[in-house]
């Protein structure tokens, strides 16, 4: 055994089981939790707006593809990009979009994708990545375009997790949180968007 089969096993062997671990989640005490909110959209979208993501409405999913061709309009921006293929199925061709079903590429300047979920207290989405919900959508290109379900709205971080292991049982291998658009002040404390990521964030509410 080498000793990277060595390090493997070790950790392997200290991972404590599925049921040791379910019983400490459902057994441990949550931590100081928020006051709660009467609202959790009115709250998403008021923190969503301080992180500097824009955000619009529409009334069934089947408007969504106008809604994002008007914005990419308004700002002068490439009316192609690319989607998740769980989003392959909406209308985009007719509202004068190009929009490919695949992983995002350098080339890329437009990502659509959904969300697994989004956290009102801090205004955070939750994306899972998966063969059919690619991280990289969300990741590579300059504008970020999610779909968040209102309906899918939680308070806080902790009831996003809960609400992961509910349907998923064990979390996925892939698990993002998106806080608007990238973000750094790491040079002389200015903050610059666009460093490690999409410079902007459109969020589109809507009942999938």
């Amino acid at each position: 055994m080498n000793a990277r089969e060595k390090i493997l096993a070790r950790i392997s062997k200290a991972r404590p089981d599925e049921a040791a671990l379910r019983h400490h989640l459902e057994t441990h005490p949550r931590g100081p939790e928020p006051l709660a909110f009467d609202d959790l959209k009115k709250r998403f979208a008021e923190r969503a707006a301080k992180l500097s993501s824009d955000l619009i409405e529409a009334d069934q999913l089947g408007l969504v593809p106008g809604l994002i061709a008007e914005y990419l309009k308004q700002r002068a921006l490439p009316m192609k990009g690319v989607c998740w293929p769980a989003l392959a199925h909406l209308p985009w061709r007719n509202s004068g979009l190009e929009i490919e079903a695949r992983p995002a590429g350098n080339e890329d300047m437009v990502g659509i994708t959904g969300a697994f979920c989004a956290i009102a207290e801090t205004g955070t989405l939750l994306l899972l990545g998966g063969e059919k919900t690619p991280a990289s959508v969300s990741l590579l290109p300059e504008t970020h375009v999610a779909i968040v379900d209102p309906r899918r709205i939680v308070a806080t971080m902790e009831d996003a997790w809960d609400l992961l292991r509910r349907e998923f049982g064990a979390p996925p291998r892939t698990v993002n949180f998106i806080s608007g658009p990238s973000r750094t002040a790491d040079i002389e404390q200015t903050v610059t968007l666009g460093a490690h990521g999409p410079y902007r964030v459109l969020l589109v509410l809507t009942p999938l």
